[in-house]
């Protein structure tokens, strides 16, 4: 059997919980074929996946939004950047359909959210299944009339799959599919360098991760000086322009290379973000308590902090308090109005392709 996973590649969130999946569907059925199709780099999907066994495909499935930073989209670069897309798709969907079907076995594409994934499927008349909180088609319809074409073709594609395994955090999906919902969706953390544990054991006091996504955020060491009774523990690949003077501060530390943040949640009081799938996922299931920057121009975000609310101990943070460093770090959190998720998303996810596979095979 072979499983096609056609991964979005806006940010590195949708790849995360991909290979989160993927490593619970390898524990179930190790002698599948699993492939990892993404357009972000190969370096990134090594240490997502930690599995070389995973086959990867460099395909650019789509757009989402361009950043313009963190926080932020830009609109116009999105349109431009869907227009040249379409222009390679056809070629994409036709190459990547032979090379599977040269693999002489049955096949099931995934989508996490691409809507090229139902064109592909229909390409080679196999079965579609979805796996998201959200769609294209919830993203771009509040942008304005640009965008509405592009809207109506993404929800047209998500209506074409079989099965839908909607995450937590998730808009509306009005797409007319069989569902199964899903708890937390992320990976378990790995083992850590052992002169980083102790670096991190001798520490005393509170540590604090800061995650700002694949893009990161250019915060002054200005602030981080604001809060000298906490240690800050950034990824190797955030403010890598600030990188000299960051590293000189005595309360911040860089991760390694090859280090997931998740790797070194559990050892934290607090999480200083975005609001992002993947870190609430994680950060949630490993009951660490999170400051979140609110966001606005991304509809997902609002679904985002309406899950954080019900069910993670929180602060949200304005821009400005963000800006000024005004992290309330020294803050109780707050606690959610509604029980904890089920940290267990990624095996519910394996489980129920298992399931409908074994099911129509």
């Amino acid at each position: 059997m072979l499983i096609y996973f056609c991964s979005s590649s806006h940010g590195f969130g949708h790849a995360a919980r991909d290979a989160a999946m993927l490593q619970q569907l390898r524990r179930l059925r190790p002698e599948w074929t699993l492939v990892m199709s993404s357009g972000l780099p190969s370096p990134v999907l090594n240490l997502l996946l930690g599995d070389a066994a995973i086959e990867q495909r460099s395909c650019q499935w789509d757009v989402g939004m361009v950043q313009a930073d963190a926080l932020g989209v830009d609109c116009a670069a999105t349109l431009r950047a869907l227009d040249e897309l379409e222009q390679r798709l056809s070629a994409l969907i036709e190459a990547e359909a032979l090379w599977i079907a040269s693999q002489g076995q049955p096949v099931l594409i995934i989508g996490d959210i691409p809507p090229a994934a139902a064109a592909l499927a229909q390409r080679l008349d196999a079965p579609l299944v979805w796996m998201s909180n959200f769609g294209w088609d919830d993203i771009y319809r509040p942008l304005g009339s640009d965008f509405q074409r592009w809207a109506d073709a993404a929800a047209e594609a998500y209506r074409c799959g079989d099965l839908l395994l909607r995450c937590p955090f998730d808009l509306a999906m009005h797409w007319g599919l069989p569902e199964q919902r899903l708890g937390l969706v992320c990976a378990s953390p790995r083992p850590i360098p052992a002169d980083l544990e102790a670096c991190l054991d001798a520490r005393d006091a509170p540590l604090v991760l800061v995650g700002f996504g694949g893009l990161g955020l250019s915060l002054s060491r200005d602030l981080f000086q604001l809060w000298p009774n906490h240690h800050f523990l950034l990824p190797a690949s955030a403010d890598a322009s600030q990188a000299p003077e960051l590293a000189a501060l005595p309360n911040l530390t860089f991760l390694p290379d090859g280090l997931r943040p998740v790797d070194v949640l559990d050892r934290c009081s607090r999480f200083l973000g975005k609001p992002g799938f993947s870190s609430f996922c994680e950060a949630m299931a490993q009951g660490v308590g999170m400051h979140v920057v609110e966001r606005s121009g991304f509809a997902e975000a609002s679904a985002l902090m309406d899950g954080l609310r019900r069910h993670g101990q929180h602060r949200c943070l304005s821009r400005q308090e963000l800006d000024t460093g005004a992290w309330q770090l020294d803050q109780p959190l707050l606690a959610p109005s509604e029980a904890p998720l089920s940290a267990s998303g990624a095996e519910e996810a394996a489980l129920a392709l298992v399931g409908w596979v074994v099911s129509r095979f």
